[in-house]
């Protein structure tokens, strides 16, 4: 069988160790990704993780700011690929280069699709208190994450994992089910299912008003809020006028105010919910670096117990 013509499309973390499964699998010939961006305080421009990956491995990488130019349909049409796959790559695609390749272009969505589509199911599944996630293989169409489905693995989603926990074990995820899948989809046997469009969910990406943690609700809904956007973008709350970004968090026995500071000791800060507590585990104080909630109670010249997050 003649070796296929794959471009693979992707940009973060999640798509890097994908692009490596299916290039040690079947071959990449191209990769496309976002241009690299300026990273941090100092804003030192930074490649993306996949292209870091597709260096690493020696193909080709080509970074169009957008899918829409000429010059990128241009890029492709001359590639003349038999397959195209994406993950995360983080723009839609347009029908023109849908139509080029001979198999079609296929996603790789860190959902179980028709629910979560968008950039940021990952946060969204756990911040809504969901008690599993999964992959969703799937045609692209030109509405976003809205094509026929191909196949699907569910990931159940554990009391305390965080999006980088789960984002992991998604990826791995990922993997198997794309490498199981590819076959039928090379030699055309693979089946493809309709979505359900009225059961669709949308998981647009976290903005900085979701970022805002308050404590006027159940213990489970705060812990998966704080999980939701833990290791990024990070939660926070206010705490004397100062923002606190809040890391890690567990779900404890407690009666108070909501955020309510109950207790602050070697264990944590325990602050009250509407029908319970959460203890504050990791926390990140407005100028200081990430630390035990413990160290930073320890650190205190006076006692915050009475203090309330939040407050006025």
């Amino acid at each position: 069988m003649k070796k296929p013509n794959i471009i693979f499309m992707g940009t973060p973390d999640f798509s890097a160790p994908i692009l490596k499964a299916v290039h040690e699998a079947y071959g990449v010939t191209h990769v496309i990704t976002q241009p690299d961006k300026p990273v941090g305080r100092k804003r030192v421009l930074t490649a993306p993780p996949v292209k870091a990956q597709a260096v690493e491995l020696g193909i080709e990488v080509y970074q169009p700011e957008k899918m829409t130019s000429d010059e990128a349909f241009e890029y492709v049409q001359n590639l003349n690929p038999d397959l195209i796959i994406t993950a995360a790559y983080g723009q839609l695609l347009p029908e023109r280069i849908l139509n080029i390749p001979r198999l079609g272009c296929i996603n790789v969505h860190a959902s179980l699709l028709p629910k979560y589509r968008g950039g940021a199911p990952i946060h969204k599944a756990i911040i809504n208190g969901e008690k599993e996630s999964g992959v969703t293989i799937m045609y692209m169409a030109k509405k976003l994450d809205a094509g026929d489905m191909i196949s699907q693995i569910v990931v159940p989603i554990e009391q305390n994992d965080t999006v980088g926990t789960l984002h992991d074990k998604l990826s791995g995820a990922g993997i198997d089910l794309l490498l199981e899948t590819l076959p039928s989809i090379l030699d055309e046997t693979n089946e493809r299912t309709p979505q359900n469009h009225d059961a669709a969910t949308f998981a647009s990406n976290v903005s900085r008003e979701e970022e805002y943690v308050t404590f006027d609700r159940t213990s489970q809904a705060v812990h998966d809020h704080i999980r939701g956007l833990s290791p990024w973008p990070v939660g926070f709350a206010k705490l004397d006028g100062q923002n606190v970004k809040l890391w890690m968090s567990e779900i404890i026995e407690g009666h108070g105010q909501p955020g309510e500071i109950l207790t602050a000791d070697k264990h944590g800060i325990k602050v009250a919910t509407n029908d319970g507590a959460v203890l504050l585990t990791e926390i990140q104080p407005a100028g200081k670096k990430r630390m035990k909630a413990s160290d930073y109670v320890a650190g205190l010249k006076q006692s915050i117990v009475g203090q309330t997050f939040n407050g006025a």
